[in-house]
């Protein structure tokens, strides 16, 4: 082990030869990645999202990308670049995430994705914050009588394919021996058009995506949720392995909008906080310390973000209590939920 010991031996050499040649080595927090460095090259965040599901991620009528993911994607570009509108939107089919984020196609994914072991391994990515918590249930016809998922014995069942969705519909279904048959799609509008028009018995997603997609049909009443919800789904944004100051970005954004709504900081009251003597606040704000620039953003990145998005809540009730999803979970811990930001310090 003694040719350890040498190698040891020159690192101090090594650092003095560098200085002496004028470099300076940046302590690893200052060090954007490459990632990072292509998306502020570039001018603009590309974000894989969702058009077919109102509420998260939809078009207007004016063609415009609108939605809770949305957001998420145009809090990021607001923290990046101080404008949430530099954000190129490519939709991506639930099928072709994986090799979306794989193949550098895109910087990041906001798109109802849940995240799993298989997941976070297999497609190489690291997720954020959970920004919904979410669970898989079931819809039906009310005149079909169905109360429990045994009463679907037989029945066609639309789903997406590629997506845990599907892969939990089969794992339940095998385990209480329910027979039936899948009838699936490649998105959102395709099965829930093919459930309306009657080509199957029951349709199965995420309950938050029930819920949305059933305020959209011909006749909402005469369709029902069933109660039991059979998986847990944590939803939230995700980006490629690789570049730690971006995941970074991504994660703390998201800490801040929860954060935000934590201490009541809202997009028509930020400018009053940035009074605050409070240190805590202060910090957050960007008034003093340097939480931004441990990211690389300007100071007051995290003001940008609350004045383009305002806080998570804000979020929330712009896009999904209007469609009537209920907080439930996704309440911060002050309220009883489990949304909880570390602290910013």
């Amino acid at each position: 082990m003694n040719w350890i010991k040498h190698l040891n031996g020159l690192a101090p050499l090594a650092g003095a030869l560098a200085l002496s040649m004028g470099l300076q080595s940046l302590p690893a927090w200052a060090q954007l990645g490459p990632l990072t460095d292509r998306i502020k090259a570039r001018g603009e965040l590309i974000c894989g999202v969702n058009n077919q599901l109102p509420g998260f991620g939809n078009l207007d009528d004016q063609g415009k990308y609108v939605g809770f993911d949305i957001d998420i994607c145009r809090a990021v570009a607001a923290a990046l670049f101080g404008d949430p509108d530099k954000v190129r939107y490519v939709y991506l089919a639930a099928a072709n995430r994986q090799s979306a984020i794989q193949a550098g196609e895109v910087d990041m994914i906001s798109r109802n994705t849940t995240w799993t072991l298989t997941r976070d391994r297999e497609w190489a990515v690291t997720f954020g914050p959970t920004t919904y918590y979410d669970g898989q249930g079931f819809m039906v016809r009310k005149s079909l009588g169905v109360e429990k998922l045994e009463d679907l014995n037989g029945a066609t069942i639309c789903v997406i394919a590629g997506t845990t969705t599907e892969l939990n519909l089969a794992d339940t279904f095998r385990a209480r021996g329910i027979a039936f048959t899948p009838v699936t799609f490649d998105g959102d509008d395709s099965s829930f058009n093919a459930y309306e028009e009657g080509r199957c018995d029951a349709i199965t997603s995420d309950q938050s995506a029930l819920i949305s997609r059933r305020a959209s049909l011909a006749s909402p009443d005469d369709h029902v949720i069933l109660p039991e919800v059979i998986s847990k789904e944590p939803l939230g944004p995700l980006v490629p392995h690789g570049d730690e100051s971006f995941s970074d970005i991504m994660n703390w954004t998201v800490y801040a909008l929860f954060y935000a709504e934590e201490r009541g900081i809202t997009s028509a009251n930020v400018d009053e906080f940035l009074k605050s003597e409070d240190p805590d606040i202060r910090r957050f704000l960007g008034q003093e310390g340097n939480l931004g620039e441990l990211l690389g953003l300007k100071p007051d990145w995290v003001v940008n973000v609350i004045k383009a998005v305002g806080n998570y809540g804000e979020i929330f009730d712009r896009h999904l209590t209007p469609l009537g999803v209920p907080r439930g979970l996704n309440q911060p811990y002050t309220k009883g939920g489990i949304q909880y930001a570390p602290p910013f310090r």
